[in-house]
């Protein structure tokens, strides 16, 4: 029984073709999937992953325009961290953003890794970082970024907590991750952040958890990140995550059909949601991979309400560059 490190995030926000114009035109990465929370139709699942959305690539979104802006506080996801193969492939990175007007820090230095911090057009905290070219994660071959300096997939999560030690339990006693590192925090309310790792660390195998004691819970909105998800390879692997979780007390939604892959949920102590997702069947069951996202897809048992979801969606349009 493992965890293969992160399989996906799930972020918010407020209007998916802005959404989409950045992440495919400006950031480079594929839009795998175009198709509908499954718990609330009314609203756009974006996935955005390599060239065939391969487990551990995907930053996903929900549009939920209602919501206000994100805060992050105890409680938060607070930022995703996507990998690319160098420190050249940074400074291409830095150079880009310059030139498409996107406010970022230049590379800076975390944990002894190179990274460029950023945010989005809607807030949510971006980071790239120098994966060191790690494998796995193949580059969208019609990115706007050369394929060596390509997004190839997920490599950490901040999360915050309000306080470290239950977390650090499900982490390490349930998880299987160990604490590798503590970093000194620039916050001068001394918080405290702590580097989990599976497997020695490295791409899609780390977490970053930064203590706030007495700082107010964040509140998810727009710019924000809904959960994140991690690898398993089967459905009996799947099942004998959700019976470890519940031996050691924690209540979990059961597993969830999602089609494209089977889901566990259930939230740590502190109130972040977590998934552990099966690595397949994967999203060419329903597309040929050259055709990934450019219909509106919907699992067998959404499709017979097609018409009344399509009705409610306002249509996105893929960017030229994905044509």
């Amino acid at each position: 029984m493992e965890l293969r490190g992160l399989h996906h995030v799930t972020a918010v926000t407020g209007q998916a073709q802005a959404n989409v114009n950045f992440y495919t035109q400006v950031l480079g990465m594929r839009l795998v999937k175009k198709t509908v929370n499954q718990d609330d139709v009314s609203a756009y699942h974006l996935f955005y992953g390599d060239e065939v959305g391969n487990p551990g690539t995907e930053l996903t979104f929900f549009e939920w325009p209602r919501l206000g802006p994100n805060q992050n506080g105890p409680g938060s996801i607070a930022k995703t961290w996507l990998r690319v193969p160098s420190l050249a492939a940074l400074e291409w990175w830095s150079e880009r953003l310059d030139q498409r007007g996107i406010i970022h820090q230049g590379i800076t230095n975390f944990n002894g890794r190179a990274v460029i911090y950023l945010t989005d057009p809607e807030g949510q905290e971006l980071a790239l970082v120098d994966d060191g070219g790690a494998p796995g994660g193949t580059p969208w071959s019609k990115s706007p970024a050369p394929a060596e300096h390509a997004i190839r997939g997920l490599f950490a999560s901040t999360l915050i907590v309000p306080q470290l030690k239950p977390t650090a339990f499900v982490l390490t006693e349930i998880m299987g991750y160990q604490t590798v590192a503590e970093v000194a925090s620039a916050n001068p309310s001394g918080e405290r952040m702590v580097v989990f790792a599976l497997d020695q660390g490295g791409a899609g195998k780390e977490l970053y958890v930064v203590e706030q004691i007495h700082a107010p819970f964040g509140q998810l909105g727009i710019g924000g990140v809904h959960h994140i998800a991690f690898r398993t390879p089967n459905g009996d692997e799947q099942i004998e995550w959700m019976e470890r979780l519940h031996r050691s007390g924690l209540r979990t939604s059961g597993l969830v059909d999602r089609y494209y892959f089977q889901s566990l949920y259930f939230r740590i102590p502190g109130g972040i949601l977590f998934e552990i997702a099966t690595d397949g069947p994967g999203f060419a069951t329903d597309e040929p991979a050259e055709h990934l996202g450019e219909r509106l897809a919907l699992p067998p048992f959404l499709e017979p309400r097609r018409a009344q979801i399509e009705a409610g969606l306002t249509p996105v349009q893929l960017p030229q560059t994905q044509a």
